[in-house]
């Protein structure tokens, strides 16, 4: 694979395939730029080497071309962030798009319209990717977040350039994904959360034989808990993964690897941040009630190992992170590693609500990775072939 530092970007057009699927209020404002920030440092190096940028993204789902789905929301900031003029195409294809593009000097930059306004975009379609693929003579691909997903703009349009080229944001994910997976300092924990067991199988039954501990919360726990036949109420079960979670238990027994459940959880009648909560041992919940976070005992629990721990990480909340009153769970545990951080470990946050807790803490430069990419993060973590990689080696 090829980096941003082997190629010679002077006087070229440089297609890079970007991630700007960002969250935007009302008003069509971003609410969390992490994404587009994460990215800046690709394109400066291009343009610093003279390099003129044609940036392609998808944005949303659309069924249409509804206007909340048009990646003009994001010029204003490029333009701040770059600190020059960002040309805008109203479509990704064409005769237009294709001018304004061909038409570009070095240090210029062209932002093209959503490439799912086309539904050739996710079915990976040739014509259109090699129509995408006349915006440049160089491709760069720096959105890992999109690199499991065999799309026209991240693995199509590749096949139409001879210099294919891995951006900073691309590099950095799988550097630090593969220091966890390789180079791992011991004791080394992994901590899972989030709603299902089904979503974390694989990526569990890759870890086992590489961590020490694995720390589950989340409404996952509890058919962990309905395997060691404890009472769970109300709580969130995947009746039809009991067996497979009962299996995981058995296997990290045998490969030496303590499973880590929370041993309090809070409860409450019913899922709403309104409804009265209380703590409650995990061991036997009431009928009436469901475990919405970890409770204090947990917290304090986890705490400890993670201090302990020299390599960590974290995907997935530790209860309903969009609820404030349970949400403690999962501050918890981002305190915990940020702590453990800045005493020398090594910690990788897997995206998602991990990554949002730790961003809502302002510590997102106390840890030592961010992933942008949850799923494609898990997915290569999984051992998975990730087609927007693959893309830059052929």
């Amino acid at each position: 694979m090829r980096f941003l530092e082997d190629a010679h970007f002077e006087g070229k057009r440089v297609l890079v395939r970007v991630d700007f699927n960002v969250p935007l209020n009302a008003q069509f404002e971003i609410t969390d730029d992490t994404r587009l920030a994460a990215t800046l440092p690709t394109l400066r190096y291009i343009l610093a080497q003279g390099g003129a940028l044609v940036l392609m993204s998808h944005f949303g789902r659309p069924k249409n071309r509804e206007a909340k789905y048009s990646l003009v929301h994001v010029r204003a900031y490029l333009e701040k962030a770059l600190a020059r003029q960002v040309l805008f195409a109203p479509d990704c294809i064409g005769q237009e798009a294709e001018r304004l593009s061909q038409n570009l000097k070095s240090g210029e930059v062209l932002l093209l319209e959503n490439v799912r306004y086309y539904t050739e975009e996710t079915q990976n379609d040739p014509a259109f990717a090699q129509a995408l693929a006349r915006h440049g003579e160089i491709y760069v691909n720096d959105a890992f977040g999109a690199a499991h997903r065999a799309h026209a703009s991240t693995t199509g349009v590749a096949k139409y350039f001879t210099e294919k080229i891995c951006g900073k944001v691309m590099q950095a994910e799988i550097e630090n994904a593969n220091k966890v997976l390789e180079k791992a300092e011991r004791p080394f924990t992994a901590i899972m959360g989030g709603a299902k067991i089904s979503d974390k199988i694989l990526i569990i039954e890759k870890l086992l034989p590489k961590i020490d501990h694995l720390i589950i919360g989340g409404g996952m726990a509890y058919t962990f808990f309905k395997a060691k036949g404890w009472e769970i109420g109300k709580s969130l079960l995947e009746a039809d993964k009991v067996e497979v979670a009962a299996e995981l238990l058995k296997k990290a027994q045998e490969m030496g690897v303590t499973i880590h459940l929370p041993q309090d959880s809070v409860v409450a009648e019913a899922f709403s941040n309104e409804s009265p909560y209380q703590q409650l041992p995990s061991d036997a919940l009431p009928a009436d009630k469901m475990g919405l976070d970890i409770g204090s005992a947990a917290q304090a629990d986890f705490a400890k190992l993670i201090h302990n721990s020299k390599t960590l990480l974290w995907n997935g909340p530790m209860g309903v992170f969009e609820m404030p009153n349970f949400a403690k769970g999962t501050a918890a545990i981002a305190k915990s590693v940020v702590e453990a951080t800045q005493k020398g470990a090594f910690s990788l946050i897997g995206g998602g609500d991990s990554a949002a807790a730790i961003k809502q803490m302002g510590a997102a430069q106390s840890v030592s990775y961010v992933s942008t990419g949850g799923g494609a993060l898990l997915e290569y973590m999984e051992g998975k072939i990730l087609p927007g990689v693959a893309a830059l080696m052929d």
